[in-house]
């Protein structure tokens, strides 16, 4: 099933998120080889795709899990959860309608 994961930022995450987003990638390509990740991304904090000082305020996450305990200990062992980026992460279960 699928599940949407949504990570909070903390405020001027920006410095600590670029020094964890290495290990951040490496565990989303690893769902990507996997088959499983249909998308991933940040939120701008302000409405630019490049937010420059404004940063990021959090993630959105869509992948494929077995179960809604095995989507929620992935997403609770994300680099970004580890280092304290995120104040918060939302597992949702999720049904892809379109497209």
């Amino acid at each position: 099933m699928l599940y949407v994961i949504i990570g909070r930022d903390i405020t001027k995450s920006a410095e600590l998120r670029a020094s964890v987003r290495p290990a951040h990638i490496a565990r989303l390509n690893q769902l990507k080889d996997e088959g499983r990740l249909i998308l991933a991304g940040p939120f701008p904090g302000v409405d630019s795709e490049d937010p420059g000082a404004a940063g990021f305020s959090g993630s959105l996450i869509v992948a494929e899990f077995s179960d809604y305990e095995s989507a929620s200990d992935w997403a609770s062992s994300d680099p970004y959860v580890e280092a304290g980026v995120y104040t918060e992460t939302e597992v949702i279960p999720f049904k892809m309608v379109l497209p």
